[in-house]
């Protein structure tokens, strides 16, 4: 049983957002760090990899689709997205390995929870998108595959931060640590208590793109920064883009 969880999800090689909030004090306390997917696949692959490695088994990984393409890159293929495709090509050999070895989803027990499936996109599919606003039937179909003694499901994928009851089962959603949606700054989650808290690290957008660009081989990495450090997307933009992959045309108001 684990005594209190960090959810980190969506990291995406953003390494100065990464240690802003593994600097966080509720974080440094908490039993066990989950990353729920897409982690690496930014502008400082390689060193985010390695710190988050350095941490040792309080650090339990979960697959994303991001990680997958990082794979399928370093061995020779392609993602259709510029920045995964040249952070594939920076990653050694053992990076490799271990991002092709990642589970999806995982399940811990949790101090207050009980089981809690850690997943990326769905607990059945890293690449699913389901949203704060789908329907009950459409969260009754993406957690089909959900054994009954779970009451509680983490995701991440679609950035955007939120909790809520799926016919009381609790869904959370901890939001992107390196590409948030709706407020500055890195998102992530706590579990403890039986409570979860969604939670923002304050940090000066304008000094996470700096230090970004100052960091990075990338050479988009001034426009990385600013699309998604300095600038933050609106929520509402997020949810009308990935409506239809949630198998609608137009998002609920």
């Amino acid at each position: 049983m684990v005594a209190s969880v960090a959810v980190l999800s969506d990291v995406h090689g953003a390494l100065p957002a990464l240690e802003a909030v593994l600097a966080e004090p509720d974080v440094r306390a908490a039993e066990r760090i989950v990353l729920t997917g897409d982690i690496a696949a930014g502008p400082l692959p390689v060193e985010t990899l390695d710190l988050l490695v350095s941490l040792g088994d309080r650090v339990t990984w979960v697959r994303g689709n991001a990680d997958r393409e990082l794979v399928a890159v370093a061995r020779g293929g392609t993602s259709g997205i510029d920045v995964s495709d040249w952070a594939g090509r920076q990653l050694r050999p053992d990076q490799v390995d271990l991002l092709a070895a990642l589970p999806h989803p995982v399940t811990l027990d949790v101090d207050g929870f009980g089981p809690v499936s850690f997943c990326h996109g769905t607990p059945r599919d890293d690449d699913e998108v389901v949203l704060v606003d789908s329907s009950l039937e459409r969260w009754a179909e993406v957690l089909s595959t959900v054994p009954g003694d779970v009451r509680t499901v983490v995701c991440g994928h679609t950035h955007m931060p939120f909790q809520r009851l799926v016919d009381r089962r609790l869904v959370v959603n901890p939001g992107s640590v390196g590409m948030p949606y709706g407020r500055p700054g890195p998102h992530w989650a706590l579990l403890r208590d039986g409570v979860v808290t969604l939670r923002r690290t304050a940090v000066d957008p304008d000094a996470l793109a700096d230090a970004v660009v100052a960091a990075s081989a990338y050479p988009g990495a001034r426009a990385w920064a600013d699309a998604y450090a300095r600038t933050v997307h609106s929520d509402a933009e997020a949810l009308t883009v990935f409506a239809p992959r949630d198998g609608r045309t137009v998002t609920r108001r």
